[in-house]
């Protein structure tokens, strides 16, 4: 009788109950705190009553459609009164639905695992508005790229230059214009980029790519330097640019699935776990308990192999070749893993809308056992690592990212933890099964490589404790809700993927993807390495550079 109760209540609540047991007298019952959300729109409304159009809740998220003149002064209160992080920013070309165009500004609420999502009108006449980094510096590149795909113009932005179009693309084509066609091919012009240059005696320029020596996708670096110090570093990148969001618009939404996937190769269950959570979302569905453990489970076998590959990449970088062969070999193991469990190697095609497409429930006693041996190996190769005095004198210092520079940035994931920045999608907008299991997110303060080694270290220890909690308690049943037809809607769909935080918001119309934004982490993360590299010497790039963890795929969308 007391089950009965207890599903009952599950059933009602399922939003908020997360778990529960029953003893033989008492039933205990974990629930979550419902996000304030209303009350972050009640002090914007307060604040900015008469710049405030139109409000919407669905779930999480508040839309907020304000004046465009309020755009500077409203972001900056979310910003900076609210202290909600910009985590995301982008347009939509909504011409044909009222004659705007549309700009975003998403912010987070972690704590209380809630979005505010402000929306200003841009009349197709006039494309331009006030650009917000000048107080808020996540926002550069992203207004940038708007200014790129959808012609729309940040005016005061401090950088005006081209982001993702390179010198040789025509004026006037915007790609995620409704009215660009997918199929042409745009003739080339001339066109020169300019880069920052800085003067001085004794200072000269390192150019380093685009095309570089190992099988790493194209990127360029260009330093100044007098002697070795490294005085400047430019990065410019999108040389492999893809066109996902403009490929998002138009294929079927079960094939959307593969292309999120394919985003960034070794990213794929996070962002492919992202769309899904979306689309979920937009059709108002709770996925199958027993498809929740499982994305779990999932997710974290791919940051336990990305995690092993960045701590190789380090060990090579400082020329500690045993320790990178023994962190290579434990990747190499964890991937024979995923192919034995999943068929892939890199657990593509797992993950589907409603659920996840096989089970893996029948390979529980397999991971657990790989686990428990892989655990013991990998706690001896840290302790190598970091007891070995070649290894430490070069990755204490070095690569130092202040706590401010990494907030104004939005720096996320390892690189964000690392400096200080208490911040992790698993527990402050919960997904999958986390809410039901117990781990704790990994900080440090010193900001440098040595403390990025460090969380990735204990991330991978705490990634093999979530593994084990959810194949103990994976729950019987489906692994997938049938989903018919989508509704018309939009939805934020958030995972912490290996490198951080990544974001989808998806709209639907007509059964079909309208817009997808795609947030990659590396996104936010790049222009870190400016910063990281300043004050260091030429040789302690590459270190620098693989404890960050940057993809160009992912950010070369």
């Amino acid at each position: 009788m007391r089950n009965q109760y207890v599903d009952t209540i599950r059933r009602e609540f399922k939003d908020f109950v997360v778990g529960s047991s029953v003893s033989q007298d008492e039933a205990y019952l974990t629930v979550k705190k419902g996000p304030d959300i209303k009350a972050s729109v009640d002090a914007i409304r307060k604040e900015f009553g008469e710049s405030v159009i139109e409000e919407t809740i669905r779930r999480n998220e508040a839309y907020l459609t304000i004046k465009q003149d309020a755009n500077v002064k409203v972001c900056d209160y979310l910003y900076h009164h609210l202290s909600a992080p910009l985590v995301s920013m982008f347009a939509a070309d909504e011409r044909k639905k009222d004659g705007h165009f549309k700009v975003n500004y998403v912010f987070s609420f972690d704590r209380e695992d809630a979005f505010v999502i402000l929306k200003i009108n841009i009349d197709e006449k006039t494309p331009q508005y006030r650009s917000i980094t000048s107080r808020i510096p996540a926002a550069n590149w992203y207004e940038r790229e708007i200014r790129d795909m959808f012609g729309l113009i940040p005016q005061g932005h401090p950088d005006p230059r081209r982001l993702v179009h390179f010198e040789d693309f025509p004026e006037g084509l915007h790609p995620l214009r409704k009215d660009f066609d997918i199929r042409i091919k745009p003739e080339r012009v001339k066109g020169e980029y300019i880069y920052r240059r800085v003067e001085g005696e004794g200072v000269y320029e390192i150019p380093v790519g685009p095309v570089h020596a190992g099988v790493i996708e194209p990127g360029h670096f260009r330093f100044s330097v007098a002697g070795e110090p490294i005085l400047n570093l430019e990065i410019r990148h999108f040389y492999t640019h893809k066109g996902v969001e403009k490929l998002f618009e138009n294929i079927s939404l079960d094939k959307a699935v593969f292309l999120a996937e394919r985003v960034s190769g070794d990213n794929s269950v996070a962002h492919a776990a992202a769309f899904c959570q979306a689309v979920e979302k937009i059709a108002g569905i709770d996925i199958p308990p027993r498809a929740k453990y499982t994305r779990t489970v999932l997710l974290e076998l791919e940051r336990l192999y990305n995690h092993l590959g960045d701590i190789a990449g380090i060990a090579t970088d400082v020329a500690f070749a045993f320790g990178a062969a023994q962190a290579n070999r434990l990747k190499e193991d964890i991937m024979q893993l995923n192919e034995s469990v999943t068929g892939s190697r890199m657990l593509r095609g797992m993950n589907t809308i409603g659920g996840v497409r096989r089970d893996i429930g029948d390979k529980r006693d397999k991971i657990l056992l790989k686990l428990s041996a892989f655990q013991h190996e990998f706690r001896k190769l840290m302790e190598l690592l970091m007891e070995t005095p070649s290894v430490v004198d070069r990755i204490e210092t070095t690569g130092h990212i202040y706590n401010d520079i990494a907030k104004e940035l939005h720096i996320v994931g390892v690189a964000g933890r690392a400096s200080g920045i208490d911040r992790d999608a698993r527990r402050d907008h919960p997904y999958a099964a986390y809410p039901e299991l117990n781990f704790k997110v990994q900080v440090q303060n010193s900001g440098d490589v040595y403390a990025r080694t460090k969380v990735r270290a204990d991330e991978v220890c705490e990634s093999v404790s979530i593994i084990e909690q959810a194949l103990w308690h994976l729950p019987d049943g489906d692994i997938k809700t049938d989903i018919k037809e989508i509704p018309d809607g939009c939805a934020i769909g958030c995972t912490e993927a290996p490198r951080g935080e990544t974001i989808y918001w998806v709209r639907t119309e007509g059964n079909r993807i309208e817009r997808c934004k795609v947030r990659d982490p590396s996104f936010c993360n790049w222009l870190a390495i400016e910063y990281a590299v300043l004050d260091n010497i030429v040789p302690d790039f590459p270190i620098i550079n693989k404890s960050l963890s940057l993809s160009y795929s992912g950010n070369d969308m």
